[in-house]
């Protein structure tokens, strides 16, 4: 039966959908396909070609149709449903955060996001800049938020440290939409 490299990767984004990241492997894919592993091997070359293929069918979840016009409002869009199409798959974040994935899906987003910072009034340096710290803070929320269910928070005891003891109230909280708005607000707010 022939396979293409959209079967091996469809595949291989169900294995992560029901064992996570850890669970993703040639092997696993060659037997949930029911073929031998050089036919995986064939169609995504290397485990590294495997995860960058991966995460670009990942952030290809990100609509980039009916943005809103200004260009600050488009970029906030733009990064809201960037963690959105993290969040569809199970270690999103973490198989997108692992990868340097120049493909299709991954340039159509960083262009739409780098227009966006340009349309608001951003200098070039800081457009580049900026989009950088919105992709690097998303996957870095999301990452802990995917994250959340499987560990347990252990009482919080900063010791001699009173400025963490003020904020451990504020550290605590769970509130993963709140805090996206709050970075992203932050990151997108014009110098002072």
């Amino acid at each position: 039966m022939t396979k293409s490299q959209e079967d091996v990767v469809r595949t291989a984004l169900e294995v992560l959908h029901d064992e996570g990241a850890s669970g993703v492997s040639m092997r696993a894919i060659a037997a949930r396909l029911g073929v031998r592993m050089n036919t995986v091997v064939w169609h995504a070359k290397s485990k590294a070609r495997l995860e960058e293929l991966m995460a670009d069918a990942i952030v290809a979840g990100v609509r980039l149709d009916d943005l809103p016009q200004p260009g600050r409002d488009r970029a906030a869009e733009i990064a809201a449903r960037y963690r959105r199409a993290l969040l569809a798959h199970r270690d999103g974040a973490t198989v997108v955060a692992g990868t340097y994935a120049a493909e299709p899906a991954t340039l159509d987003v960083a262009e739409a996001l780098a227009t966006a910072l340009l349309d608001a009034g951003l200098p070039a340096r800081e457009a580049a800049w900026t989009l950088w710290a919105i992709i690097y803070f998303v996957l870095g929320l999301v990452q802990e938020e995917q994250a959340l269910p499987a560990r347990t928070t252990p009482a919080f005891d900063p010791g001699d440290r009173p400025a963490l003891r003020r904020l451990i109230p504020s550290l605590a909280e769970d509130s993963f939409d709140a805090r996206f708005t709050h970075g992203l607000d932050r990151l997108l707010s014009p110098p002072a």
